[in-house]
């Protein structure tokens, strides 16, 4: 820590656990709620589309956690902001604990993890600023350290479901309750300590001032994929909406988000905003859909692959390599000289090659092998994304910094998820239909599948009830039928990971052209606040 860092009035070393401690609780909620969703689906008879809905507030509150904390942060201070969030992962647990019929079952549960999200985004929108504000010296290091809390909340909350559930069989709101354990950690680490102000915020800049950097262009991305979000919502209101044509759900959403970008406009003064920022955010929005995005499969392909444990063990993995890697980022840079854009370009060909890898691996020695080669790519995606904007965007304060982490959440769980599941359905099905056409017309789903909404990606998946029954037979009594269906599913699996790593692949272009930039300007350096210059 340099001697800056050391003089500072704030206990910084107390802070940035008490933010690592934060984030643990959310990664451990989170992959709780995930572990018991077939609970909920058992005891209140949910179909997998309301289970998918419920799962996707997680994402959802976390975006408007995130943006709108990133939003008022600078001028309400980091305390009252984590007091909000230690009171929404505590409601979050008594109305989740409510759930107690089939027909109260699902608003109280999807209302849940809505707040619950909501809480962990405001917990980013505090905890990612007020590092790069502790540590404005070495901020990929440090951030990396905060983020090393989430797969540690997953490791932690994934292997305590496996034995309280699969081996224990405790009741689901024993399991849950477990993650207000450090949420009351958090609590007290934070009690009492002095927090600093953003550099922007210290010079008494506007929030106006603040967003002109993001602009019409920053905004763009944000408010297109709030456009999607919002599409998506509407198709799920009452039967009389139902009425309305089939893309009026997509233009409702479309319409919100062009108001939203209208009134930035003309609040910033039609500022176009940073060239640069913009490049970041569309490429964090690739960042979340292979990362996150990925992550909310990889267990389910894998588990295709091999068996539902091994899947298990395999994500354990890669979430451990995760885990002790982030510590390692100021190593990294020191001895391999690498900037932070040097970083993410040298991560982002290792993901690729790993995605790739993983695509063809038949055995589990060689999915830990690929899959390992994944993750040490992953591992530094998300929180070096948001030191850069911490370097090179500090007159932004908290602002750029949190719609960054809304955008990547939010095209994790409108892109990435979906994307991966669209390529599932594409990938088995053109399969099973090129080894066998009768086949294919006997396990087609009845419904088709699109991505983004988009009529020129329509295409026929496989029926999910039909393909359940035949990869949960086992391997000795399936049907000739049966396995020829199994094995299309699978090729369909190895297919989606390597269109996957078309995503990484394209990253590695944008951070090489970034890298060319730097250079061409006198390389990258962190910049600092001086009144309204930076």
């Amino acid at each position: 820590m340099s001697n800056n860092q050391n003089s500072n009035p704030y206990n910084a070393q107390r802070l940035l656990w008490a933010g690592f401690m934060a984030i643990l609780a959310a990664g451990v909620g989170f992959a709780l709620r995930n572990g018991i969703l077939d609970n909920w689906g058992k005891e209140f008879n949910f179909t997998a589309t309301q289970l998918g809905q419920i799962g996707g507030a997680g994402f959802s509150g976390f975006c408007f956690g995130i943006i709108i904390g990133g939003f008022i942060v600078d001028k309400i201070g980091y305390g009252k902001l984590v007091v909000v969030a230690l009171l929404g992962h505590i409601l979050s647990a008594f109305i989740t604990f409510g759930a107690s019929t089939p027909e109260n079952a699902y608003n109280l549960l999807f209302w849940g993890m809505f707040i619950f999200a909501y809480a962990n985004g405001t917990l980013e929108a505090v905890a990612n600023p007020l590092v790069a504000t502790i540590f404005p010296q070495n901020r990929t290091h440090y951030l990396n350290i905060l983020h090393a809390s989430w797969p540690a909340g997953m490791i932690l909350g994934t292997v305590a479901g496996w034995i309280l559930d699969d081996k224990l069989e405790w009741n689901w709101k024993y399991q849950l309750a477990l993650y207000l354990v450090p949420t009351i950690l958090y609590a007290v680490m934070f009690l009492g300590q002095k927090f600093p102000k953003s550099e922007a915020a210290a010079t008494g800049a506007s929030f106006v001032e603040m967003y002109k950097s993001v602009g019409i262009l920053g905004s763009l991305v944000a408010c297109y994929l709030i456009a999607l979000f919002f599409g998506d919502i509407l198709k799920f209101l009452p039967e009389w909406f139902n009425t309305l044509p089939a893309y009026a759900p997509s233009m409702i959403g479309y319409g919100i988000g062009g108001v939203l970008l209208i009134t930035v406009a003309i609040i910033t003064k039609f500022s176009i905003g940073s060239f640069l920022l913009f490049v970041l955010f569309v490429t964090h929005a690739m960042v979340g859909a292979v990362e996150l995005g990925t992550d909310g499969w990889i267990s389910n392909i894998t588990g295709n692959l091999f068996t539902s444990e091994q899947g298990k063990y395999l994500f354990i993995w890669t979430s451990t390599i995760m885990f002790c890697l982030r510590f390692c980022a100021h190593w990294i840079e020191t001895n391999l000289k690498l900037s932070p854009i040097g970083l993410l370009l040298v991560c982002s060909v290792i993901a690729c090659v790993g995605l790739n890898l993983a695509s063809t691996i038949q055995y589990l020695p060689m999915a830990f092998i690929a899959l390992g080669i994944y993750a040490v790519g992953k591992t530094f995606f998300w929180p070096t994304m948001l030191a850069v904007i911490g370097d090179r965007f500090p007159q932004t304060g908290a602002v750029a910094m949190s719609i960054m982490g809304g955008i990547g959440m939010l095209s994790a769980g409108l892109i990435g998820g979906p994307g991966l599941g669209y390529c599932k359905d594409r990938f088995a099905g053109a399969e099973l239909q090129r080894v066998s056409p009768e086949l294919f017309d006997s396990y087609k789903a009845s419904t088709t599948s699109k991505f983004l909404n988009l009529e020129a990606t329509e295409i026929v998946g496989l029926d999910g009830k039909k393909l359940g029954e035949a990869r949960s037979t086992k391997k000795e009594d399936r049907t000739p039928d049966q396995q020829t269906v199994v094995e299309a599913d699978q090729t369909g699996d190895r297919h989606t990971l390597k269109a996957d790593s078309i995503i990484p692949g394209t990253m590695a272009v944008i951070y090489l052209l970034l890298l060319v930039y730097f250079k061409s300007i006198g390389g990258y350096k962190p910049l600092t606040v001086h009144g309204n210059k930076h």
